[in-house]
């Protein structure tokens, strides 16, 4: 079984953070927290929604709320104590979707994933979740091996069947058939194209080619998307570097920079093997530091060779790790 716990997951974490981290930042606690019609005033405390961190909070403290999510957004965007910080994520996840006025897609998309991917973080042992898991570390520890990688299949689960419904429930609309959605979209006063890229977008969507283009691609990444794991690992290679591109575009032309953080996030865990590690270049200066602050002492000669104690291993110094995966490779389903 794959070991889940590499820089893989931790880069699809560190993505969903992102996202939210750049929502309560960038926005004012007015804009966030504001009365919407026929709803009332945000944040709403009905129902399961009280649980919110915004509902637990006093209602005059709002801003420093709000602030106190962004810290914890921080230390999980950098990967530190993935164990310690997997269910304050899914919490302040949860109650940005259901406690702000102006919740996306990719609030929704972020919530269920970072719950998800707290199933594969609660048993993730190392310091930061950017370090390769030293070997023999992960044998003694199976039970919470298969909790983490059910974890991540359930995220693959959950994106391929996300595609799946996004590209199937345009097909009975008259527009997104004969092509023509785009030309809607990208002349929306609330969605088309900022000024600056009208010069570029305009002659597109004045071609009937270029629309049926931009209407058409997108169906056949989500469709391609969704069917990506049965697909061979070189095809899935091939339909990241399209989704990563097509929501991209959306962030640039639509401005749901969160939203495309969010899927990105779900698209490493969809499409990257099981079990793999990124390989990443640390400068030498930087490396250095890293031993001198996490050296573990040499073990004398003969001595047990098998799984390191947890207290040990996460004082293993990271090592450089290849882009194979970590442990037995996974089938292409």
């Amino acid at each position: 079984m794959p070991v889940p716990w590499t820089n893989v997951y931790g880069l699809a974490r560190t993505l969903l953070a992102l996202g939210t981290l750049g929502t309560l930042a960038l926005s004012s606690t007015g804009t966030l927290f504001r009365p919407v019609a026929t709803q009332g005033d945000y944040p709403i405390c009905a129902g399961p929604m009280r649980a919110s961190v915004f509902c637990v909070a006093p209602e005059d403290s709002l801003t420093a709320t709000r602030w106190l999510c962004v810290l914890v957004l921080l230390v999980v965007a950098s990967g530190w104590r993935p164990r310690w910080t997997a269910l304050p994520h899914a919490w302040v996840s949860f109650s940005v979707f259901s406690g702000i006025a102006i919740a996306d897609g990719g609030d929704q998309v972020t919530v269920v994933l970072s719950s998800l991917l707290a199933l594969t973080a609660l048993g993730d042992p190392r310091r930061w979740h950017w370090q390769r898991l030293p070997d023999g570390a992960a044998p003694r520890r199976r039970p919470a091996v298969l909790v983490g990688a059910t974890g991540l299949v359930l995220v693959r689960i959950q994106m391929s069947f996300l595609y799946f419904q996004a590209g199937v429930a345009k097909l009975p609309h008259a527009e997104w058939a004969d092509g023509t959605a785009m030309w809607y979209w990208g002349h929306s006063l609330a969605f088309g194209a900022p000024g600056p890229l009208r010069p570029l977008v305009d002659p597109v969507l004045a071609s009937p080619w270029g629309v049926a283009l931009l209407t058409w691609a997108p169906l056949m990444i989500e469709i391609g998307l969704a069917a990506s794991l049965l697909l061979a690992q070189r095809w899935r290679w091939r339909l990241f570097v399209a989704g990563v591109l097509f929501h991209l575009s959306i962030a640039v032309m639509m401005g749901l920079w969160s939203f495309a953080l969010a899927m990105i996030g779900g698209l490493v865990v969809l499409c990257f093997p099981l079990g793999s590690h990124l390989h990443v270049t640390v400068p030498e200066a930087v490396r250095g530091r890293l031993r001198r602050g996490t050296a573990v002492p040499e073990l004398p000669a003969g001595a047990d060779s098998g799984a390191k104690p947890e207290a040990e291993y996460e004082r293993a110094t990271p090592r450089h790790a290849s882009s194979a995966s970590q442990g037995p490779s996974a089938p292409v389903g």
